[in-house]
């Protein structure tokens, strides 16, 4: 089933909700590509146990089409920082998201947003720069549905850049209207502190 082996079908198929999913994703190291930029298939990163936002937002959307849901990664825009990607799930008509992250925002979101939209909005106060404190979400994309790409890169070997690429040449959604940019106001000095806070180090040889 999706090229996956009994034994990648076995950890997968274990993961019967969001909630398990998420647990899933935490339990693993942050990848912090020290030898490199890394796009890992889910194969790869059952391998190597650690992964970072994309490649767990991959892992999160193969789990969930295992289980019949529809896999859509939404790509988070924010400019002058990194960007961000997560896996969206419906509940009773209601968004939530599924998010690999290496700090103590821009986690697992409850299904409780009537749209992407509102779910994007529940981001933007804690992504900020955590030096400056300038907050720098700006947009994000039409959801896209994973199924699109067939299933050869589910269990590919090589780098999927071309999963990235997509993402970003997605049609993106701005957020914060022009006239209001200037009135939005810096994360203060106890945000920046709390932004700061990170679960993996890079001195960590999981990583």
């Amino acid at each position: 089933m999706l090229g996956l082996n009994k034994k990648e079908l076995a950890v997968l198929k274990r993961l019967t909700t969001p909630m398990k999913i998420q647990a899933f994703l935490d339990s693993f190291p942050f990848n912090h590509e020290k030898t490199g930029e890394t796009y890992m298939s889910p194969r790869r990163v059952l391998k190597a146990k650690k992964m970072h936002c994309l490649e767990g937002a991959l892992v999160a959307g193969v789990a969930l089409w295992l289980r019949g849901e529809e896999p859509w990664l939404v790509d988070l825009k924010a400019p002058g920082d990194l960007d961000h990607v997560i896996a969206l799930y419906q509940r009773n008509g209601y968004w939530g998201a599924i998010s690999k992250t290496n700090h103590s925002v821009l986690r697992w979101r409850d299904p409780i947003y009537k749209t992407v939209r509102e779910l994007v909005l529940s981001y933007f106060h804690e992504y900020s720069d955590d030096q400056t404190g300038r907050k720098t979400l700006r947009a994000y994309s039409a959801p896209f549905n994973l199924k699109k790409l067939g299933e050869d890169w589910i269990t590919a070997e090589k780098e999927l850049f071309f999963i990235a690429q997509t993402l970003d040449e997605r049609k993106h959604f701005s957020l914060v209207p022009k006239k209001n940019l200037r009135l939005i106001r810096s994360a203060d000095k106890m945000e920046r502190r709390a932004g700061q806070l990170i679960e993996w180090s890079k001195t960590n040889p999981k990583t």
